[in-house]
């Protein structure tokens, strides 16, 4: 019996090309239809936004996500 999907993730690319400035790649991230946030993937930074976020993203360049997700799984 298959089991039912728990995360849906909707992309929304803006420029295929990540190397310019202003493109990236938006993902909405979705846990049993309530939505989590948003993940903004860009050139120079990572970005979320909660489902409830007013503020817009929080971003944090790519060396920094690097080490939380090395400390993470590490």
């Amino acid at each position: 019996m298959p089991t039912d999907k728990k995360h849906e993730v909707k992309v929304n690319v803006k420029v295929l090309e990540l190397s310019k400035a202003g493109s990236g790649i938006e993902l909405e991230v979705f846990a049993e239809g309530e939505k989590l946030g948003e993940i903004e993937i860009g050139h120079g930074s990572f970005g979320w936004r909660k489902a409830s976020g007013k503020r817009g993203f929080r971003r944090v360049d790519w060396t920094t996500f690097a080490g939380w997700l090395n400390e993470k799984f590490d």
